[in-house]
């Protein structure tokens, strides 16, 4: 049986969560510590790794609610991203998702998925199943090697770049989608 959050833990987790969702968006998140997401909150340093051992697990915490409405729209949503589309334009609708999450959130996923822990986080396993399931359903050749390589234009670290070359949204999913469609052998 879950047990219910003490009144006071909730506060805290909310003011833990505010003040770091102010810190990853005010500068570079690799810059924040633990002692400033506790310093700006108002809480102590016990009480903020009680329940977050790092800072990649407050940005994780952060982004957990964007990238569950992601997978909900995927499970569940309307056409082309949810169930029923054909696979190329389901993979094509997901990579552009993925870009809007991004463009919104890059800040928090740097915090959280940067580096080698992109691929330890629950969500990339969840986006990696996603991307392999409809490029077997495509019928793709050898679609294990593929699926990251798909999403490895979605890593922070490359998504941040692209910006900083002037590579917009728009052009990043033009692109995308032409790869979403070689990939799946409609193109």
């Amino acid at each position: 049986m879950a047990t219910k959050e003490r009144a006071d833990a909730a506060r805290n987790r909310a003011k833990v969560l505010s003040a770091a969702a102010q810190l990853f968006a005010a500068g570079s998140p690799g810059a924040v510590t633990m002692e400033d997401i506790a310093r700006a909150a108002g809480v102590g340093r016990g009480t903020l790794y009680r329940r977050y051992p790092d800072v990649a697990s407050v940005a994780a915490a952060l982004l957990d609610e964007h990238e569950r409405r992601l997978q909900g729209e995927l499970l569940r949503g309307d056409l082309p991203l949810g169930p029923g589309a054909p696979p190329h334009e389901r993979l094509a609708a997901f990579l552009a998702a993925m870009v809007d999450l991004l463009g919104q959130h890059s800040h928090l996923v740097l915090g959280a998925e940067g580096g080698s822990r992109r691929f330890a986080v629950g969500a990339y396993g969840f986006w990696r199943a996603h991307v392999l399931a409809l490029l077997r359903q495509a019928g793709t050749p050898d679609p294990e090697a593929l699926a990251d390589t798909l999403l490895a234009p979605l890593a922070p670290e490359v998504f941040r770049h692209q910006q900083a070359q002037g590579i917009t949204a728009e052009r990043l999913k033009a692109a995308l989608t032409r790869l979403a469609q070689v990939a799946t052998g409609t193109r």
